[in-house]
């Protein structure tokens, strides 16, 4: 039986050992960062992702950590509906929630957090913790995010460029906002583009919020909790009333800045006996809300191959070759949702939702 290494313990990476745990495949987790990451970032999951998401978490348990929006509302930063369509059970939930579900089925001693893991340049194939030992894998599932150094390590030649646009993420509980608003996805948009502002109901009391810049328009440099609301409260001081609200009453203790990048040209999948999955081969702009999904699919082919197949590289091509193509249309689609973001309102096109569908 093929032992395997996965390399993040992120989405990709838990949802990976959740499939080989259903297929009994030996495998342990590295993780460099510290177990509690506690950020205030959240996903929007499209029906397909949740198909996946049902066959390794509980339906019932999934959905009393998240909520299904019933509809997308467009407004304008004043509160003018600009469009409104219905939702097909697309769900919202917070990264803290999906991973500790994800993190359930997982013997704690299968994971190793705070470890940094290498590749080693005299034996091709082999890994190694910070200290020089060696990882007993076979296989090597990495699933160390969008500016993984281990991809980085085989593509030495590849093209990161930052995308013109970064976001602001955060979690409020406020049971009197919460109140105020449905179970829906509202998200304000400024008459001159480039700058917007989602809200995310994901239970009576809980929201999740994100604010997304133009980032040519609109400096936010790495700064103190305090300096970023200051600065949100001066960027959207005159839009609708609820979003200053949300904004005023917000704890920023786990706020999270995020400037997104991504890749000029895919790299291949796989490089010898290490395969990529998530954004660690994809990294997709956040506009797709496909990142949860696409994951989830990854881990879900990859580990099918690797059980009906007994020649590794056949199993790698076969799941690069399957997933490749969805990819490069989320890759178009979320460049054209960017494009639309960066233009004046009365510039963009009518009802779009930020959802990238293949």
């Amino acid at each position: 039986m093929k032992k395997i290494a996965v390399v993040g313990a992120g989405i990709s990476g838990l949802s990976m050992a959740n499939y080989l745990e259903k297929h009994q495949i030996d495998y342990h987790i590295y993780e460099r960062r510290k177990k509690e990451d506690l950020a205030g970032h959240g996903f929007l999951i499209p029906k397909e992702g949740m198909d996946y998401l049902y066959q390794i978490i509980d339906s019932d348990l999934l959905h009393r950590h998240g909520s299904f929006l019933k509809k997308y509302t467009q407004y304008s930063h004043t509160g003018k509906i600009l469009a409104e369509k219905e939702l097909d059970n697309v769900f919202a939930i917070t990264r803290h929630s999906l991973i500790d579900l994800l993190a359930q089925n997982i013997s704690p001693e299968k994971i190793i957090y705070e470890e940094t893991v290498i590749p080693d340049d005299q034996q091709n194939g082999k890994l190694k913790l910070s200290d020089g030992t060696y990882i007993d894998a076979d296989i090597a599932v990495i699933s160390d995010g969008s500016r993984s150094r281990i991809r980085k390590h085989f593509f030495k030649d590849e093209s990161m460029k930052v995308v013109q646009e970064s976001e602001v993420v955060n979690i409020i509980q406020n049971k009197e906002i919460a109140d105020s608003i449905e179970h829906d996805f509202m998200k304000f948009h400024h008459e001159e583009g480039g700058l917007t502002f989602g809200i995310l109901k994901l239970s009576d009391d809980t929201i999740l919020w994100y604010s997304q810049f133009d980032n040519k328009k609109y400096t936010i440099n790495e700064c103190s909790a305090e300096n970023l609301r200051k600065y949100m409260l001066e960027v959207f001081e005159n839009w609708h009333p609820l979003v200053p609200e949300i904004i005023q009453k917000s704890k920023y203790k786990n706020v999270h800045l995020w400037n997104v990048y991504e890749l000029e040209n895919l790299n291949p999948f796989y490089h010898e006996n290490f395969v990529f999955i998530g954004d660690a081969a994809h990294p997709l702009i956040p506009f797709t809300s496909q990142g949860v999904t696409s994951a989830l699919k990854d881990s879900f082919s990859l580990t099918k191959y690797l059980v009906e197949e007994d020649n590794i590289q056949a199993a790698f091509s076969k799941y690069e070759s399957e997933r490749k193509p969805e990819i490069e249309v989320h890759i178009s689609n979320g460049r054209i949702l960017l494009n639309q973001f960066l233009l004046p309102l009365n510039q963009q096109t009518e009802n779009i939702i930020p959802i990238s569908y293949k």
